[in-house]
């Protein structure tokens, strides 16, 4: 089996036993704080930290014009709020300042604001934009090359070595699917290969288990 043939067993047998997650928000703008918000921490506290702010600063405009302190206690459940504070209000006024206020629907481009990695410019071309884009955390990067799907040093690597074998129109769901797999079975120190869907092409368990 040819690894593009791997990766789609791969989301079939995922989908066997995972719902798609992919949580689409046609406001690009707070897609992209969210993310900025999730680095380094977890998806209820990123949860909380967004509504807060939000609920208080509904566009661009309030947010760069609001007192950091507020932005500060707005954000503390998602940690390290003095440095995303600054952050979000940085990357706000670049793009009031360059971009009309609109947010980019580009990786290129994205990837030119402060702090915006490729991890974050593909979750907003997925989850704002509805791009075709493959976002990889630590999770992807891990249980691609545990499966064998790929061998590489880190994310970016990860990312355009799945671009090239994994069919376009899959890219999408790729992302949510490993992300629940890593958090539930394909564990960092201890996957659960006795409950795992996907071992019959995952070269971690044929070399063993």
């Amino acid at each position: 089996m040819n690894k593009e043939d791997r990766v789609i067993k791969l989301i079939e047998d995922l989908e066997s036993v995972f719902t798609i997650r992919v949580f689409l928000d046609h406001d690009p703008y707070k897609v992209l704080v969210r993310t900025i918000l999730s680095q380094r921490t977890r998806d209820e506290n990123t949860d909380q930290a967004t509504d807060n702010l939000f609920a208080k600063y509904k566009d661009i405009y309030e947010v760069v014009d609001a007192p950091i302190d507020d932005v500060k206690e707005l954000i503390r459940p998602a940690g390290f709020y003095n440095v995303k504070a600054a952050r979000i209000q940085e990357v706000s006024q670049i793009l009031i300042d360059q971009y009309g206020g609109e947010v980019p629907d580009t990786v290129d481009e994205l990837v030119k604001l402060p702090g915006v990695g490729r991890k974050t410019a593909n979750c907003v071309m997925v989850f704002a934009f509805e791009l075709p884009a493959i976002p990889v955390d630590t999770h992807v990067h891990r249980i691609s090359n545990r499966l064998g799907l790929v061998d590489t040093k880190n994310p970016d690597e990860t990312e355009m070595e799945l671009c090239k074998i994994a069919p376009k129109d899959l890219w999408i769901k790729l992302n949510d699917l490993m992300v629940q797999f890593g958090q539930n079975i394909c564990k960092p120190m201890s996957p659960q290969c006795d409950i795992c869907p996907c071992t019959d092409i995952c070269d971690y368990f044929k070399e063993n288990i």
